[in-house]
């Protein structure tokens, strides 16, 4: 459920490993290599690019904030996650600010992070996730629910784009469960026939929604993000 997120092992990389790789894996790994997202993932020991994307979208309209409780929908490999947890205080490092809390879900296993707990193994589409949630959540409710999910690509972007537009409609079904009034919520999306569809949803259900194009989503990806605010509970 996560995009390609090249890790520290593949900085150095030997000329005999690249012999071995396709041409489409060598350009993959050339962009990798020179983009600036990338390299700042190391330096500031994020496990993923992605994180960036939070990162501006959380500066920009400040949805995290210390004390909210979040939870990261398709979390693996942890990057959205690793954002939270610093904004919302959730390991309580700043004794003088409010405690939040960080739950992560994805169907893959994800590496302890400090300040998170991690469902692995677990569908966001599932109802029995849904309850599980309910009982992790301080008084079952959510301020935040992210989502940077996406399915197993396809080759068919008609097809992927569907499927996604499908799990955020599952999300959606989650939020209306535990979301708190006012609350906020990020989903990824990839652009296509059903996007207007998910939006009318939205709009549906949040007073204010918009579409987000972080800097660190690259300009060639039909990538884009729904941010919706001020949740308005049925």
């Amino acid at each position: 459920m996560m995009g390609k997120c090249i890790q520290k092992s593949c900085v150095h990389v030997s000329a005999a490993c690249l012999k071995k790789k396709t041409p489409a894996e060598k350009r993959w790994l050339a962009r990798q290599l020179s983009d600036p997202f990338v390299k700042a993932a190391h330096s500031q020991d994020y496990r993923c690019r992605s994180a960036f994307k939070l990162i501006e979208i959380d500066d920009k309209y400040r949805i995290l904030k210390p004390g909210l409780s979040i939870v990261d929908c398709g979390a693996a490999p942890g990057a959205w996650s690793q954002v939270a947890v610093q904004r919302v205080n959730s390991t309580g490092e700043s004794a003088e600010l409010p405690k939040g809390s960080v739950i992560g879900i994805d169907l893959l296993r994800i590496a302890p992070l400090d300040g998170t707990q991690f469902l692995c193994s677990h569908d966001i589409m599932d109802p029995s996730t849904h309850m599980e949630l309910e009982r992790l959540l301080p008084e079952a409710q959510a301020d935040v629910i992210l989502s940077d999910m996406a399915p197993n690509a396809s080759g068919l972007r008609e097809l992927d784009h569907e499927n996604l537009v499908t799990m955020c409609l599952s999300m959606l079904d989650l939020a209306e469960r535990v979301l708190r009034p006012g609350g906020s919520l990020v989903c990824k999306y990839w652009d296509g026939y059903l996007a207007h569809n998910l939006q009318q949803r939205l709009s549906l259900m949040f007073k204010d929604v918009r579409t987000v194009k972080p800097k660190a989503s690259r300009k060639e990806s039909a990538e884009l993000y729904f941010l919706a605010r001020m949740f308005k509970r049925r």
